[in-house]
C-alpha cells in the first residue's frame, strides 16, 4: 500500500526518498542544536528560526510550483496554510498539558518537539491510510466531508471546564499499571527512586501529547483531502506546517490566549472544506442509488476559491481576536489561570522553586488585571474557573508559609 500510494502521485520515488531525508535532517538538526540541552530559546532565537522554517515552507511551494505547474503550487500553499493554522490550534491543548504537569520552562522545547515528531509520523500513518480508502472506496468523500462537518460543529460547541487532556485514559492506565513518580528529574524520562526505575511526568506528558496528537490527524486529514488528493503535496504541507511549531510556541506564546475566534475561524474553513468535498462527491458521483449513479451538476469551488477563503478567513479572525478588548481580558485571565493551575499540581514540582516562580507569575498576572474593567474580568475569572484555581493557590501558599516558619 505505501509504494503503490508513492507511485500514484507522479513524483519519481527517488524525489520521495529526497524529501524524506531532508525532512529527518531537519528534525534531527532541531533536537541536536537546539533541543538536546535544555534552555528557554530567547524571543529573538524563535523569531529567527519561526522565519527560517516559514522561509524553507514558502521556498519548497515555490518549487514546486515552478516544476510541477499552478495546480500543484496553488494545492501545497492551501495545504500547508490549512495545516498551518490547525497546528496552531494543536499548541492551545500542548499549553493545557504541560501546564496540568507543571512541565519546567526549559524543558519544554524537548516536550513540544517529541509532540511534532509523533504527529508527523501519525499523520503519516493517516495520510498513507486515507490515500488508500480514497483509491478502493468511492464514497470516501462523502465520509471525508461529513466528519468534516461534525468536527467544524464540535468547534462551535462551548468548552466544557472539566475537560483536562492531561488525565486522559492513556495517563490512568501508566499511573495503574506502570510504576510512575510525580518528580521530575531533569529532562529524564526514566528515574530511581527507592532503588526501583520508575517513568517521569516526563514521559507521561509525552504519552498525553502522543495521544492528542492522534486525535488531531483525524480531523486535519480529512481537511487536507478536502484540498487535494496529490499525497505528495499532502505529506510535504503537512511537514512543513509542523517544521517550526516548537520555536513559534516560543515565539507567540504570550498572544495564544489572545486568539479567542481562531476556533470560529477553522470552523468555518473546516466546514467549508466539508461541503467542498460532499459537493465534488456528488459531481463525479458514483453511486447507483443516487441519481441513477450519474454525476450530478452542482457548482464546486475551483482552488484559487478555496485559498482566497482560506486565507481570508484566518485573515479575518486572527485580526479581529487581535483587537478584541475581551481577547485581551481573555488573555489575561488564562495567563492567571495557567499559573495558578500549574501551582496547584504540587506533585509535579521537582523543587519548590519551580513552585513559587509560578506564583510570582500568578501574582504579576493578577496584578495585569488591574487595567480592566473589574466586573468583566470577575465574570470571566467565574466562567473559566480561574476565581477557584487563584482562591486554592493562595491557601496552599499561606500553609506553605506557615509550616516553614
Amino acid at each position: 500500500m505505501f509504494t503503490s500510494a508513492l507511485l500514484t502521485t507522479n513524483v519519481s520515488l527517488n524525489v520521495w526518498l529526497i524529501t524524506i531525508v531532508v525532512i529527518g535532517g531537519l528534525l534531527a538538526f532541531d533536537f541536536f542544536f537546539h533541543v538536546r540541552k535544555a534552555h528557554e530559546p530567547t524571543l529573538r532565537e524563535a523569531a529567527i528560526w519561526s522565519g527560517i522554517y516559514v522561509g524553507l515552507a514558502i521556498v519548497f511551494g515555490i518549487g514546486l510550483w515552478v516544476v510541477g505547474g499552478h495546480g500543484m503550487g496553488v494545492d501545497y500553499f492551501q495545504g500547508y496554510i490549512l495545516e498551518k493554522a490547525l497546528s496552531v490550534d494543536n499548541l492551545f491543548v500542548f499549553v493545557v498539558i504541560m501546564s496540568s504537569f507543571a512541565v519546567p520552562r526549559a524543558d519544554q522545547q524537548k516536550v513540544l518537539l517529541f509532540g511534532i515528531v509523533f504527529a508527523l509520523f501519525a499523520r503519516a500513518g493517516f495520510i498513507f491510510l486515507g490515500m488508500a480508502i480514497i483509491d478502493n472506496f468511492t464514497w470516501a468523500f462523502y465520509v471525508f466531508g461529513l466528519i468534516l462537518i461534525i468536527t467544524a460543529g464540535r468547534l462551535l460547541a462551548p468548552e466544557k471546564e472539566d475537560d483536562d487532556e492531561a488525565n486522559n485514559f492513556v495517563i490512568k492506565l501508566a499511573k495503574r499499571f506502570l510504576r510512575t513518580t510525580d518528580h521530575y528529574d531533569g529532562d529524564k524520562l526514566f528515574t530511581v527512586e527507592n532503588g526501583k526505575r520508575v517513568l517521569t511526568p516526563m514521559l507521561l506528558v509525552m504519552i498525553a501529547i502522543g495521544g492528542t496528537d492522534i486525535l488531531f490527524a483525524l480531523d486535519s486529514i480529512p481537511a487536507i483531502y478536502g484540498v487535494t488528493d496529490n499525497v505528495y503535496i499532502v505529506f510535504t504541507a503537512t511537514a512543513f506546517s509542523l517544521m517550526g511549531l516548537r520555536q513559534l510556541f516560543f515565539l507567540i506564546d504570550g498572544l495564544l490566549d489572545r486568539l479567542i475566534y481562531l476556533k470560529y475561524g477553522l470552523a468555518i474553513i473546516l466546514g467549508f472544506i466539508g461541503v467542498k468535498l460532499i459537493l465534488e462527491a456528488m459531481h463525479t458521483n458514483q453511486f447507483s442509488w443516487i441519481n441513477g449513479g450519474e454525476p450530478i451538476n452542482v457548482y464546486t469551488f475551483d482552488p484559487y476559491t478555496s485559498l482566497g477563503v482560506i486565507v481570508g478567513v484566518l485573515a479575518i479572525t486572527v485580526i479581529a481576536s487581535l483587537v478584541s478588548p475581551k481577547g485581551k481580558m481573555l488573555s489575561a485571565v488564562k495567563t492567571l489561570h495557567r499559573h495558578a493551575h500549574a501551582y496547584n499540581n504540587v506533585e509535579y514540582h521537582g523543587e519548590a522553586a519551580d513552585r513559587e516562580h509560578h506564583y510570582e507569575k500568578m501574582e504579576a498576572a493578577e496584578t495585569a488585571l488591574m487595567k480592566f474593567d473589574e466586573k468583566k474580568i470577575s465574570e470571566l475569572m467565574d466562567e473559566t474557573g480561574t476565581t477557584w484555581e487563584v482562591e486554592q493557590a493562595r491557601r496552599a501558599h499561606k500553609e506553605s508559609i506557615e509550616s516553614n516558619d
